[in-house]
């Protein structure tokens, strides 16, 4: 019993300093679990928008600067602004549609002005955080813990196929990649020592970077293409205020909301922290603050990245030192645009392998949180109810084309709609137990 406490303590807790060496290979852990996510947003809109090679080239670097800076403020903290925890912020695709529909009509100067305006919705709401805090029992934070981990399984399992829309999506090479990988990485979590376990991860993908390259699967087109430098501006494209175009973000941002939220509340429980009302609420705030940001260096609208709860609960780091240099790298990267194709071309089953583990883990972390509670026939009825329409809409999002803009906007995550669905259940069924 001793012997399963002391592997289930955290390593490094929130306010720990591992040694610098150590923390910027537990940094980099996060930013190649997270890369992917961040570059995706920017080079969907540059595609659909038509832009040159050059403005999507400024488009990534803005993105990725911008979130290695949000990431500084949502985990280092500052005031008011940042939730002091290892938050991993970035670019979503909540955001997506929104940025394109303004970018057709005003451009990138629109998609600037949309997120810059918009981005007080989410001020706003930081400030009402600690009231409906009370609506957060542990049933629903398990549930939206387990939500966050079960939603993203199908983004690591098309990651291990090699990526959606891939001509070779699912061959045996890619399977056989991610699948070596991911025994490769488990099993280096499970019996390695030291850092050997705690950088599992960062080895695991490495490993995985490095033999893919006989088999052809790292393409370095990119990184010869990419400039060596691209120093961030402000308002490159310029700036178009229009109300149509910020309410037309204003959804998105208060899915942003709940998914911070919920994102929150998932690390406090990888952490062994209880996350607060007030902690809660300034992670929002950075949400807000640091899309403000993003959109006056040319980047989309920035939220917390639930893909880096799983490394925490993997490794048992939850150093928030470690995610402000994880910050501090990124904006790095986002400086010198070679180092950061070199990252954007690891192979999507590297990915994979990696990936079905650290979300797998999410979601066994919400389970085992709410194991801990009575599951009576009510709770029970909320989760199943919750998790029913959270995965549902995940695998089947036709399922909202015929509902209004913004209602779909609002729907269109399985985790705002199976917390949403969680949230309604819990006031309207009545804990029959407290009158017996």
């Amino acid at each position: 019993m001793e012997k399963q406490r002391e592997l289930d303590e955290i390593k490094y807790k929130i306010e720990d300093v591992p040694p610098l060496g150590v923390s910027i290979i537990l940094a980099l852990q996060h930013i190649l679990a997270a890369f992917a996510g961040i570059v995706a947003v920017p080079l969907v809109v540059s595609a659909a928008l038509g832009l040159s090679v050059k403005d999507t080239t400024f488009m990534v670097s803005a993105t990725i600067f911008a979130s290695g800076i949000t990431t500084i403020i949502q985990s280092k903290g500052i005031g008011p602004v940042g939730s002091r925890v290892a938050g991993m912020m970035g670019t979503d695709f909540t955001f997506v549609n929104p940025s394109i529909s303004v970018g057709a009509k005003l451009g990138v100067a629109g998609i600037v002005g949309a997120t810059i305006s918009a981005s007080f919705i989410e001020v706003i709401l930081s400030r009402f955080i600690k009231p409906l805090m009370k609506f957060f029992p542990p049933l629903i934070t398990g549930t939206v813990v387990s939500l966050i981990g079960i939603t993203l399984l199908p983004v690591s399992i098309d990651w291990a196929a090699g990526g959606f829309g891939a001509a070779d999506y699912g061959s045996i090479k890619n399977l056989s990649v991610a699948f070596t990988i991911m025994v490769f990485t488990i099993l280096l979590s499970h019996y390695g020592k030291g850092m050997l376990s705690t950088a599992a991860v960062f080895i695991g993908m490495v490993f995985g970077y490095l033999i893919c390259i006989p088999l052809g699967m790292v393409d370095l087109t990119a990184v010869g293409d990419a400039a060596w430098i691209a120093v961030p501006s402000l308002l490159r494209y310029g700036v178009k205020f229009d109300l149509a175009s910020t309410l037309s973000f204003a959804p998105a941002y208060v899915v942003s909301a709940i998914g911070t939220i919920g994102v929150m509340m998932a690390v406090g429980e990888a952490s062994q922290v209880k996350i607060s009302s007030e902690r809660a609420a300034a992670g929002v705030l950075a949400d807000g603050v640091g899309s403000m940001l993003s959109g006056f260096f040319g980047a989309g609208p920035n939220t917390a990245f639930s893909q880096n709860v799983g490394l925490i609960t993997l490794t048992k780091v939850a150093s928030r030192h470690v995610m402000v240099i994880a910050g501090i790298i990124l904006a790095i990267l986002g400086v010198f645009p070679k180092l950061s194709a070199l990252i954007s071309v690891m192979p999507s089953p590297v990915l994979g392998g990696v990936g079905v583990i650290m979300f797998g883990l999410v979601a066994a972390q919400g389970i085992k949180s709410l194991s801990t509670i009575r599951l009576g026939d009510r709770e029970l009825l909320i989760i199943s109810v919750a998790f029913a329409l959270g995965i549902g809409v995940t695998v089947k999002p036709e399922i909202l084309n015929n509902l209004p803009e913004a209602l779909k906007m609002l729907l269109s995550s399985g985790i705002s709609t199976g917390t949403l669905a969680a949230l309604l259940l819990n006031v309207v069924l009545k804990d029959r137990r407290k009158k017996d």
